[in-house]
C-alpha cells in the first residue's frame, strides 16, 4: 500500500466518523454558556439581596468561569467552585449528595475525599444536556436555601443552551 492509498483510507474513515457525529449536540460547557448562566444567577441574586459567588465547571470538573459579585464573602469563592466541581464530578446536585452523605448513608464521609473538595450542602447543580452531564454550577454567598434557589434558578437557562 502506498502513501496515496493510505491517505484515501484515512480520509474516508474521517468522513464516515464526521457524518455519524451530531455536531448540534452540546457536549461540554463553553465560556459563552458559563457567562449566560452566571448572568442569570447574578440577576436573581441581586433581586434576593445576596452577594454571591457563581462558579461554572466543565464536564472534567475544571473551572470555566468564576464570578464574584461585589461584597461577596472571600470564603464563598472556594465553596462555590467546589460545589460546581462536586456536581460535575458526581453528576448530582449537592442537595442530593447531602442526603447520601449523612451518618449511615451510602456515601457517609465522602466530603473527606478529593482533597476535601466535595461539598455536601445545597447550592450546586449538575448541568445536564440531552441526558448527559456536561458540567456543574455552584453558588455561595447566602444561606443554604438561598444558594440552592439561586443554583436552581439557572435551570431555565440550561434548558435553552
Amino acid at each position: 500500500m502506498n502513501e496515496h492509498e493510505i491517505a484515501q483510507i484515512v480520509q474516508s474513515v474521517v468522513r464516515s466518523v464526521d457524518q455519524t457525529h451530531d455536531h448540534s449536540r452540546v457536549t461540554d460547557v463553553t465560556l459563552d454558556m458559563a457567562k449566560q448562566l452566571i448572568a442569570a444567577v447574578e440577576q436573581t441574586a441581586a433581586q434576593m439581596g445576596v452577594n454571591a459567588v457563581i462558579a461554572v465547571a466543565n464536564k472534567g470538573a475544571n473551572p470555566v468561569a468564576v464570578h464574584c459579585m461585589d461584597n461577596s464573602y472571600i470564603a464563598s469563592y472556594d465553596i462555590a467552585f467546589n460545589k460546581a466541581y462536586t456536581c460535575a464530578a458526581l453528576k448530582m446536585p449537592t442537595t442530593q449528595l447531602k442526603q447520601l452523605a449523612q451518618p449511615g448513608g451510602d456515601l457517609y464521609g465522602i466530603q473527606h475525599t478529593n482533597n476535601g473538595r466535595i461539598v455536601i450542602f445545597g447550592g450546586g447543580i449538575p448541568i445536564i444536556k440531552d441526558g448527559v452531564c456536561i458540567g456543574g454550577l455552584g453558588v455561595s454567598g447566602g444561606s443554604e436555601a438561598q444558594d440552592t434557589a439561586l443554583a436552581e434558578s439557572a435551570q431555565s437557562v440550561i434548558d435553552k443552551l
